[in-house]
């Protein structure tokens, strides 16, 4: 056999083809404000090592507002507290507002609490200070913030905010006075108080009720579509998920699955209604995790069978034992 004597050029074209078009493509996440990029937490108790984060992905746009699902162990408030500057990533990357969370010094990550993201809890108690009243609660982020605001313009910002989030009543209020609502309502507002470019919410209608967690949510969708400002709120609630246009669930340590919804107007009636769908997550090491239902429907264990068609790509259950 006599070998092609264009072969080698042309592997060595191909390759240079290839690398040229990595350099010039974008950067993963170049276009998001939230970007986690094959993150990893290990925690490591009495010599055993946990892995709560193997090697997430997750892209966050600018303006979104959108809800974190998961099971408790799942990974969901390990990413949060990462994202809030309140814990260290092991390995991998994860860049808010520009920010990179792994080379952050001490110092760094305070200014980037006080100014890049607003946390609100689940707890009411450990949102707001209560010696002092809902307009001081507003007003103290921004007179630690070092900016050097006024005292009238730190009060008028206050009320500006509780009024959005119709809570302007309770200005004068301690926490104590307050309704569990108001409080979170408030809360949001201590949050949003330095304009952060984010808002993360660890379960905020955990320990309200049906009615009054509706209204915590319409509070978040009003500074959403009022102040622009992006939100995650990780939550246990499917009534909340369900208002989001984006849900992503997350399942030992990784994403596994992602709601997607748009409103569609019936041309003939004009009525509109919510399309919901579900996808599986894609991560950037080509892993896939299917749902346990349907592998447990068609009793997939260990292995399956892969085959690339023109236009999908089929899974089917290992045969390779003869039945």
């Amino acid at each position: 056999m006599t070998a092609d004597p264009t072969a080698e050029d042309t592997t060595l074209a191909d390759l240079t083809t290839r690398v040229t078009e990595s350099r010039d493509s974008p950067a993963y996440g170049h276009d998001a404000l939230i970007t986690c990029d094959r993150l990893v937490r290990i925690f490591s108790a009495d010599g055993i090592e946990v892995q709560a984060l193997q090697g997430l992905d997750l892209l966050v746009r600018e303006g979104e507002l959108m809800a974190l699902v998961g099971a408790s162990g799942s990974g969901k408030s390990t990413l949060m507290n990462i994202l809030a500057g309140l814990d260290t990533p092991t390995a991998g990357g994860a860049n808010v507002a520009g920010r990179d969370l792994l080379t952050m010094t001490a110092k760094d990550r305070l200014a980037y609490r006080r100014e890049v993201v607003g946390f609100v809890w689940q707890q009411t108690s450990r949102n707001l200070l209560p010696y002092l009243t809902a307009a001081q609660n507003v007003a103290l982020p921004l007179q630690l913030s070092g900016t050097r605001t006024r005292r009238r313009a730190r009060a008028e910002r206050a009320l500006e905010l509780l009024d959005l989030l119709q809570v302007a009543d309770c200005r004068d209020r301690h926490p104590h006075e307050m309704s569990g609502g108001q409080q979170q309502r408030a809360a949001i507002a201590v949050a949003l108080a330095n304009a952060p470019a984010v808002l993360l919410a660890d379960e905020p209608t955990g320990e309200l009720d049906s009615h009054t967690g509706a209204q915590i949510f319409d509070a978040f969708r009003t500074a959403n579509e009022t102040l622009g400002t992006t939100i995650v709120i990780v939550t246990h609630d499917q009534a909340v998920a369900g208002e989001v246009r984006r849900t992503v669930a997350i399942r030992d340590g990784r994403t596994s699955t992602e709601v997607l919804r748009r409103s569609e107007v019936d041309a003939t009636t004009g009525h509109e209604t919510v399309v919901a769908r579900e996808y599986a997550m894609l991560d950037r090491a080509g892993r896939l995790q299917l749902p346990a239902e349907y592998t447990r429907a068609l009793n997939m264990r260990d292995r399956v069978a892969l085959e690339l068609e023109p236009d999908h790509i089929g899974v089917w259950p290992d045969d390779s034992d003869g039945r």
